[in-house]
């Protein structure tokens, strides 16, 4: 079972000001079937995080794991087979393409694998049943609804069977209700189909839904735990 794991990261940028630590030797793991919500305020590297694990970025001290595989010492085109067949985003802003249909945007990664067409269609339709979606898959995203778009985005990343889920403020566009669904969501197919999940947000309704919480401020780890329980 592959594990993610992040050891001592540290993300350093320079600037005019001086150098400003993003990240700041931040140690977890998350195992497969495991909700790990990363929370805190506006700037405390949040997203930064979030781009180390995922490939997207590469730390300027300590190391990522997927699995047997550090992820900061492969080259670029080793680096970008693991984000294409390892690795699934969900974005903040949904990150569907307008011209293509639900379907065709689901199918968007698995056509990047070079997956058979007939394997691909049954890949999709799969995604899109997962996330409730399947009577949508032609409308185009300006026809859907931002709760409905996200659900694509979901189908999207799921579609090619990540080992992780990555999922950068994905409720941050929409309403508490919606958001909340969309939370619940992923939550329930993280566990039901053994996906490792990291899901940045900024809302605390939302942290309860996790089963573990990783709070961050200034770059830095300041609490590793497991939810307060729902009403406490």
């Amino acid at each position: 079972m592959t594990t993610l794991r992040a050891e001592a990261v540290s993300r350093l940028f320079e600037s005019s000001g001086g150098a400003v630590h993003a990240v700041a030797e931040v140690t977890l793991e998350v195992r497969p079937g495991e909700l790990l919500v990363v929370t805190g305020p506006s700037g405390a590297g949040k997203t930064t995080l979030l781009n180390l694990l995922g490939g997207l970025d590469r730390p300027t001290s300590g190391r990522v794991v997927l699995g047997d595989d550090e992820l900061s010492s492969l080259g670029e085109d080793a680096l970008a087979a693991v984000r294409r067949d390892r690795l699934g985003y969900v974005f903040q802003s949904f990150g569907l393409i307008p011209v293509l249909s639900a379907a065709e945007n689901v199918e968007v990664p698995l056509r990047l694998q070079r997956m058979p067409r007939a394997e691909r269609e049954a890949r999709v339709a799969e995604s899109l049943d997962l996330v409730g979606l399947a009577t949508h898959a032609a409308q185009r995203p300006y026809e859907l609804s931002g709760g409905q778009q996200q659900r694509v985005g979901i189908a999207r990343a799921l579609a090619a069977r990540p080992q992780v889920l990555l999922a950068d403020e994905p409720t941050g566009q929409l309403d508490s209700g919606t958001a909340a669904t969309v939370m619940d969501l992923i939550g329930e197919l993280v566990h039901a189909r053994g996906v490792a999940a990291v899901v940045t947000t900024h809302d605390p309704a939302l942290v309860t839904r996790a089963d573990r919480v990783l709070e961050l401020h200034d770059g830095r780890a300041k609490r590793l735990s497991a939810p307060a329980p729902t009403g406490t």
